[in-house]
């Protein structure tokens, strides 16, 4: 495990029906080779030791000392490896039958988990055998030397000895159906990752209600979920099983085995994610009252193999859920624009229209939101505000744009104005520094600002959320708006939202921001070069957005620090970029990000869309003065 990635799989090898010993070589092979992918925490089937179909030969002695002696057989076969396997059995305690799960661990058998709900309808004949959990914890002896037993109880939270935030809790098929699972007391008690040993039989549309279960309970508990169930050495006199194994994590399906294959369901768990949002969410609430708590060695040290790690995590790559999140977003925006527009009773739509991405998408929303009030584009009154560094290609999609959306478009040179004010503050306009910049952004502003006043309007904002998290907008200038449309979409996701409306609009708006799309991004504050071409390009400044993005997810959604942010992101950009440049540009981001928090702090309203906000009524209270110290020395020493 590194990071807190815990190596996990679900399996139900081959079977056959009341032969501990054969079953007990066949669930020691898969360890074996499971041992060697480097897995952690491995799961196998509800009574897999028996198998879930003996019927009445549960109640015979001879079977149960055949699993008893497999147990420990398995058991042994974990000697020395850092793992934490779970079986299913049936064991007597006190004269009374119990459906348990055992935990075992380096050779020794760690804890016994008895079935909590026991069914006893439809095809499930379970009360029959088998007794209900018993309250508290006891201890089961299994003859012989002494000390030769296990804890036995339902509350059993199995944790690392070295790694004790990594704790793992387990359940028993019909314990996840019921209305109070005991997963849900032992997620509060701490721990982390769940596992369910199951014999679940295949039914019609049983697979799919299963599913939403599982992503509903792992979602709710903030927790891993490994589900295991029997396969298709079970008997089939009335029912079959398909050897369905899940995994889940914080509600998100991370792998699956399809029924009847036969194949072994296999993932890395976040878990530091999970804690993360345990932290995160105060209505989570562990009550701390758990001393069950069963110590073990079982994560090791390897490195990911099986997860992937998506460089565009704010981006959908399935082209279908990319085109619905775009049209969700586009939505959101629009009605939450339109919503402020009625209520302060706006006459006007203000905004400065630069030929660039974000002031694209904001044109784009307005117009959208006018559309939902039924109310006259020509209302929107879009200006370009051509200055030092405006080029002929962007000046011009500029009025293309708003001619094929059918606003008010105005045109303000901003050039001279902006020289007399370098004359009234004695700045030598040769001198091409923050000051040379940033009144150009401060004077668009304040323009747009008083029309809106003249004209009764609202100044919609065009920043997105990348900006706002690199602090690359002028304070007071681009920083500020009556309405900030776009200030919770990441510029990754910027230019998806205006292809899809391209798509939308079609005809000549489509081949306008087909344009748009393919220019550099750019403050176009510094003059073109001499041949007039864009010479100020935004991510030769300040990074690649995409590698922003991906640090601002890892960062605040994920709960990453700087090792794991920078691990992760040599494997999601492998071969694009090398370990120096992303070290670089993560100490960058971690500079930018706190040194501008001042600008975050007053922020105007703005719509929050996606799982990340910088906005400081919503997602993120920091004080503007706090250090990043500690970020810092661990990203430079990297």
């Amino acid at each position: 495990m590194k990071h807190q990635f815990l190596k996990v799989a679900a399996a139900s090898p081959e079977l056959r029906v009341a032969d501990p010993a054969f079953n007990a070589t066949q669930i020691i092979a898969v360890i074996e080779a499971q041992y060697e992918k480097g897995t952690e925490l491995l799961v196998f089937p509800e009574l897999c030791i028996s198998g879930y179909t003996c019927g009445d030969l549960f109640l015979q002695e001879t079977l149960l000392g055949g699993c008893l002696v497999a147990l420990k057989r398995i058991a042994e076969a974990t000697a020395g490896k850092k793992m934490l396997v779970f079986v299913g059995l049936p064991l007597l305690y006190c004269g009374k039958l119990y459906n348990c799960a055992a935990g075992i661990s380096d050779g020794k058998i760690a804890g016994i988990v008895p079935k909590t709900y026991i069914p006893n309808y439809n095809e499930f004949y379970e009360a029959r055998y088998f007794s209900p959990a018993i309250g508290g914890t006891a201890w089961l002896p299994f003859g012989g030397k002494e000390n030769d037993g296990a804890a036995f109880s339902a509350e059993l939270v199995f944790r690392d000895e070295n790694h004790p935030e990594i704790a793992v809790g387990c359940e028993i098929c019909e314990d996840l159906w019921a209305p109070e699972s005991p997963s849900v007391r032992l997620a509060k008690s701490g721990a982390a990752v769940i596992v369910n040993l199951s014999a679940s039989n295949e039914t019609v549309g049983k697979r799919e209600y299963r599913k939403t279960l599982l992503a509903a309970q792992s979602g709710k508990n903030l927790c891993g979920y490994i589900y295991a169930s029997a396969g298709m050495g079970e008997s089939t006199s009335d029912m079959v099983f398909a050897g369905n194994h899940l995994i889940y994590e914080n509600g998100t399906l991370l792998a699956e085995a399809a029924p009847f294959s036969g194949a072994t369901a296999e993932a890395e768990i976040d878990v530091g994610f999970l804690l993360s949002e345990r932290r995160r969410n105060n209505t989570f609430r562990a009550d701390g009252k758990n001393d069950d708590w069963l110590d073990a060695e079982f994560v090791g040290g390897g490195d990911l193999t099986l997860r992937n790690i998506d460089p565009m995590p704010f981006v959908p790559h399935d082209a279908e859920a990319l085109g619905a999140r775009s049209e969700a977003i586009l939505n959101m925006q629009a009605h939450a624009l339109a919503r402020r527009i009625a209520e302060i009773h706006a006459k006007t739509a203000v905004l400065g229209v630069s030929g660039g991405l974000d002031s694209t998408l904001a044109l784009l929303v307005t117009c959208r939101a006018f559309d939902l009030l039924q109310k006259d584009r020509k209302s929107i009154l879009a200006y370009t505000m051509p200055g030092f560094g405006t080029s002929k290609r962007t000046k011009g999609n500029a009025d293309a744009l708003m001619e094929a959306l059918g606003v008010s478009a105005a045109c303000v040179p901003i050039t001279e104005a902006v020289l007399v004010h370098f004359q009234d503050m004695g700045h030598d306009p040769a001198v091409r520094d923050t000051a040379y910049e940033n009144a150009q952004a401060r004077y668009r502003t304040m323009l747009l600002m008083d029309i809106a006043n003249k004209t009764g309007g609202l100044v919609v904002g065009t920043g997105d959320l990348s900006e706002l998290a690199l602090g690359w907008c002028t304070y007071n200038g681009d920083h500020m708006s009556m309405y900030a449309v776009n200030c919770s979409v990441p510029k990754t996701l910027v230019k998806h939202l205006v292809r899809a409306e391209a798509v939308r609009l079609g005809g000549t708006a489509k081949s306008i921001l087909d344009d748009i799309l393919g220019t550099e991004i750019s403050p176009e504050l510094l003059p073109p070069d001499e041949k007039g071409a864009i010479a100020q390009k935004t991510e030769d400044l300040i990074g690649p957005y995409e590698l922003t993005d991906f640090y601002l997810y890892h960062f605040l959604r994920r709960g990453d620090r700087p090792a794991k942010i920078l691990y992760l992101a040599e494997r999601a950009f492998a071969g694009k970029y090398d370990h120096a440049t992303l070290k670089k540009w993560l100490v960058n981001f971690f500079k930018r990000f706190f040194s501008q928090q001042f600008k975050r702090n007053c922020v105007p309203d703005g719509v929050k869309v996606g799982s990340v906000s910088l906005s400081p009524r919503a997602d993120l209270r920091m004080p503007s003065d706090a250090s990043p110290a500690l970020w810092l020395e661990e990203a430079e020493s990297l």
